[in-house]
């Protein structure tokens, strides 16, 4: 007897990191897999789908320009009713704290569909940082069966807040799974490690690479302003060749364009695609950014962070040493990332370090293996 289980994703991020659930899903005699699409992100999202090779059997194309975080759940809401009728499923699956997985997962409990929640226990305890992700995230969890905990960590959380522990599996975080196949993918293609590298021949390969991404809400406005600042400081530096995909959200896009417009040694570069992203993250030397998956990405590669949040979901790189907590403080940036350039010569120390915090890239097989009540077959461990 197979079991139907629905995979809704909404965002680029969610679709990184849902990708070998579904795909280990699809490969399996017990599941019948289908995949959904709210379009939350749009090109971001198709972007990822195409390289993954993954074809959503239902979207539900609720982006609007200029909509809002209640417009948005009100038609994720409105839509979704219709979506559970027809699949009729036994599980939906949904990926960590988006509006997409949050308007998802209230609606199946309300038509009392079991949730399995991938990427469950993380934690900041401030409503405000992240927002509205710490909220979602702890909306789900609430309501889901399956409570699929990255760390140990994120399921100490869980107990604390008093879940039954029956419903959580520590599994390590799927963005491993995703990161260590892209990353194979890259070293084992020579055409496409060609291509990758004459995308970015305009990098200097004579000077270190920094690598930076920046969207969070809690820093619109003067955040971005201070971290433009900081990054025009280390271009002054000479050795740096700094690189930047800019979000497309305008609260980041303008403030960045108009103050880095002409800085020194900074690329600021339109949105790259999950392949060519993991290309540069595996290159840099050392990466400066506010998302939670670069954290964990970065960590696996053996790379120093340095987060400008006041507080992050992710603590165990914090604690290993391999990520700082800085802020938008110019002074404290720069000074941050000074001292994780100084520490990259230990990549390959790091890198053995960065593996045994977020997951070993068999966090899908784990979640499949629960919800089939098999044994999960783990691939080959990866040579560090």
């Amino acid at each position: 007897m197979t079991i139907r289980v629905l995979s809704i994703i909404g965002t680029r991020p969610e679709a990184i990191k849902m990708a070998p659930v579904i795909k280990a899903l699809a490969a399996s005699p017990a599941v019948e897999g289908v995949v959904c699409a709210t379009g939350q992100h749009r090109q971001m999202l198709d972007q990822v789908l195409e390289i993954f090779a993954i074809r959503p059997d239902h979207d539900l194309d609720v982006m609007q320009v200029g909509h809002t975080l209640n417009s948005l759940a009100s038609r994720i809401f409105e839509k979704i009713d219709g979506l559970y009728a027809k699949v009729a499923p036994d599980v939906v699956l949904v990926h960590g704290d988006t509006t997409t997985a949050m308007a998802a997962a209230l609606a199946a409990f309300h038509k009392g569909i079991a949730v399995g929640q991938v990427e469950a226990g993380l934690r900041t305890y401030d409503m405000q940082r992240p927002f509205p992700e710490e909220l979602n995230r702890r909306a789900i969890d609430l309501v889901a069966k399956h409570l699929y905990a990255p760390t140990e960590s994120s399921r100490r959380n869980l107990l604390q807040e008093h879940l039954v522990s029956d419903r959580i599996l520590v599994t390590g975080n799927t963005v491993i799974d995703a990161l260590l196949q892209t990353v194979d993918r890259i070293h084992g293609d020579a055409a496409l490690r060609a291509r990758l590298d004459k995308s970015f021949e305009f990098i200097d390969r004579s000077r270190r690479l920094l690598l930076v991404t920046g969207h969070r809400r809690e820093s619109f406005g003067g955040g971005f302003e201070r971290i433009c600042d900081a990054l025009a400081r280390l271009g002054e530096r000479g050795d740096l060749e700094i690189v930047y995909p800019v979000h497309l959200n305008p609260n980041v896009d303008t403030v960045v364009r108009e103050r880095l417009a002409g800085a020194r040694n900074i690329h600021l570069i339109a949105p790259v695609d999950y392949l060519s992203f993991m290309y540069l993250l595996d290159r840099a030397e050392a990466i400066l950014t506010d998302s939670g998956g670069v954290q964990e990405e970065a960590a696996a590669l053996g790379k120093r962070v340095v987060i400008m949040r006041e507080v992050t979901e992710r603590p165990e790189g914090v604690e290993a040493g391999l990520a700082e907590l800085v802020g938008t403080d110019p002074d404290l940036i720069c000074a941050a990332v000074e001292r994780a350039l100084a520490g990259a010569h230990a990549q390959a120390k790091l890198r053995q370090m960065g593996r045994t915090l977020y997951g070993d890239g068999q966090a899908a097989m784990r979640i499949l293996g629960d919800l089939t009540g098999e044994a999960p077959v783990f691939a080959e461990a990866r040579a560090s």
